[in-house]
């Protein structure tokens, strides 16, 4: 029997591998899929396999013909790109339809609202130039607004500008916030011509009331713009300017003095004009008490002839006068727990207690406006002694 040699053979050819099966290579990963696909060599062992399997599907069957549609060098919507395109060497172009083809998803829902948007040009509800009828890129210059000129006439502190009549005057035929942002240095200039007339005034009013403190103007002045938030009345700002002098200035319980400038309208008062409850209640309760002492303040020469309409020196007369300049406001019927037949009714009804008297325009711009103005207030300070001793009895 033959020896068996130890030496090892030559070397065995190792065996092909075994195909794989259509299952196995679909569970395969997606790298290596494309892998076999590429292959050529494998080619006949993947005969077996559908060619439009439905895991082979792209996500978005769309999407090639949109990629394919820009590179194509399709109609993107946009005249700027078109002209673009044609003014540009072939290089550049080219280098186009390459960046086409790597845009992400959406881009042909772009391309289609570029469209809509060109097609809808020039039909919009509202578009730059149409209010002026200019075209694209023309602008409009307009001229800084201007104060008025003075005049003649220069501004001083102790009167009032004739401008600033020409402003309230020509804000009340224009009384919107349009017309006054153009009219500003306007508004401006007549605004700091009352500021200063009602300082120099207040110092003077103190004078004649001790009590009255001299206050900053913006403690003052009344603003020219109107609360319409629970107004009928839309018109944004008053035709007016106006101040107030009481111990706390405009605002507070106290009775205060009163100028009001208006063209055509101005007048000067006093009093309280609808006082809170507590204050009426006061005010009602001291005429039932003491209404000789109001008939009294009433029944003063100068008071009957500055302010009621030089009225008869008689108690009936003063109080019909009085209870006819506060009727606006005044009660119908008897106030509560009053009887009807109180001989003091007409005083009770009342819910405001001011006087007032015009003055002409004349009177107001004049160089001695304001010492005419002082004298009226001389008359009437009596009466505001009198309804702050009610009101706000000193303790």
């Amino acid at each position: 029997m033959a020896r068996r040699s130890s030496r090892p053979g030559p070397a065995e050819v190792p065996k092909s591998a075994p195909k794989r099966r259509a299952s196995a290579r679909l569970s395969a990963p997606q790298g290596e899929i494309k892998r076999i696909k590429s292959n050529s060599a494998l080619t006949d062992s993947v005969k077996s396999t559908s060619k439009k399997s439905k895991y082979f599907e792209p996500e978005s069957s769309a999407e090639p013909e949109l990629n394919s549609s820009d590179s194509d060098g399709g109609d993107s919507g946009s005249a700027y790109e078109e002209k673009e395109s044609e003014d540009s060497p072939t290089p550049e172009v080219e280098l186009e339809a390459s960046e086409s083809e790597e845009e992400p998803r959406g881009k042909g829902k772009q391309q289609r609202s570029g469209a809509s948007a060109s097609s809808l040009k020039g039909k919009e509800l509202w578009r730059e130039g149409v209010r002026t009828g200019l075209g694209p890129g023309k602008e409009v210059f307009i001229a800084k607004p201007q104060a008025r000129d003075a005049g003649d006439v220069p501004y001083e502190d102790e009167t009032l500008h004739p401008n600033t009549k020409l402003f309230l005057q020509d804000l009340a035929e224009n009384n919107d916030r349009q017309w006054l942002k153009a009219h500003d240095p306007d508004f401006r200039a007549a605004k700091k011509d009352f500021e200063t007339f009602v300082e120099t005034l207040s110092a003077k009013v103190s004078e004649v009331d001790s009590t009255v403190p001299e206050l900053p103007t913006k403690d003052l002045i009344f603003r020219i713009h109107r609360d319409v938030r629970f107004s009928k009345n839309p018109l944004p700002y008053k035709i007016h300017f106006s101040a107030a002098w009481s111990r706390t200035g405009k605002k507070g319980p106290y009775a205060a003095y009163y100028v009001h400038f208006q063209p055509g309208s101005s007048f000067v008062g006093c009093g309280l004009w609808n006082p809170e409850a507590d204050a009426l209640a006061a005010l009602r309760e001291d005429i039932d008490t003491y209404a000789d002492q109001w008939k009294e303040v009433l029944r003063a020469p100068e008071m009957r002839r500055e302010f009621l309409k030089g009225a008869r020196d008689e108690d009936d007369a003063v109080v019909k006068a009085f209870a006819h300049h506060n009727r606006e406001s005044a009660l119908k019927t008897k106030p509560k727990g009053y009887e009807a037949d109180n001989k003091n009714i007409e005083l009770l009804r009342l819910r405001s207690f001011t006087i007032g008297r015009p003055i002409t325009d004349t009177e107001i711009m004049a160089a001695d406006a304001q010492d005419r103005i002082v004298a009226l207030i001389g008359v009437m300070e009596p009466f505001v002694t009198y309804l702050n001793s009610v009101v706000m009895p000193d303790q």
